[in-house]
């Protein structure tokens, strides 16, 4: 439920300037935080988590509610957005991977629903905001989550406990995030000169 606040937070940030309104603001973080997980239970035939437990739901609008008026109030730096994106990014992909292993699915499927469910609600969130989505542009992003999600099984596969290897998983992701947005590392793009 941490990552739905992040997220919820994160969107917030990242509409500012849009000229969203409150209920915009609220379906933007809906979107953000729970949007990926919904993606991936539906695709691996499991109850949606949210609509399973709804806390998940308030614990997204209450992040976005309350980010929203402290914005209002106090001048947050762009940079502040980052910071619990990435937070969330990690989470998600943990959550993510795990949930597919629950079902039985290979190590390779595991992995992709593991980076999926922690990068398709910022694909929604920033196609809401009118954006290019994040995770086809700029710094390591998807890359990261999936570097992380694969790390979390192969420390399963080793015998690690799930709490161990979901530690290091979070680790890495925000890590590899965070450097790759102040170092600038990105791939290879299809970008012509």
């Amino acid at each position: 439920m941490l990552a739905a606040i992040f997220s919820g937070s994160a969107a917030v940030l990242d509409a500012r300037g849009k000229q969203v309104d409150l209920f915009g603001i609220l379906i933007i973080a809906f979107c953000a935080a729970l949007g990926g997980g919904t993606l991936r239970d539906v695709l691996l035939d499991r109850p949606v988590f949210w609509i399973v437990d709804h806390y998940y739901l308030i614990m997204a609008w209450l992040g976005a509610i309350a980010t929203f008026y402290l914005a209002r109030w106090v001048s947050l730096s762009p940079r502040w957005y980052v910071v619990p994106d990435a937070a969330a990014l990690a989470l998600y992909a943990v959550a993510g991977t795990q949930a597919a292993l629950t079902v039985g699915v290979s190590w390779l499927v595991a992995s992709f629903m593991g980076m999926l469910t922690a990068v398709a609600g910022g694909i929604l969130r920033d196609i809401l905001c009118n954006d290019e989505p994040m995770v086809f542009r700029g710094e390591l992003y998807a890359t990261a989550a999936w570097c992380g999600s694969l790390l979390m099984i192969f420390l399963l596969e080793l015998g690690l406990s799930i709490g161990i290897a979901s530690t290091a998983t979070v680790v890495l992701i925000f890590a590899m995030r965070l450097s790759a947005i102040r170092w600038k590392l990105v791939l290879p793009s299809n970008r012509q000169k």
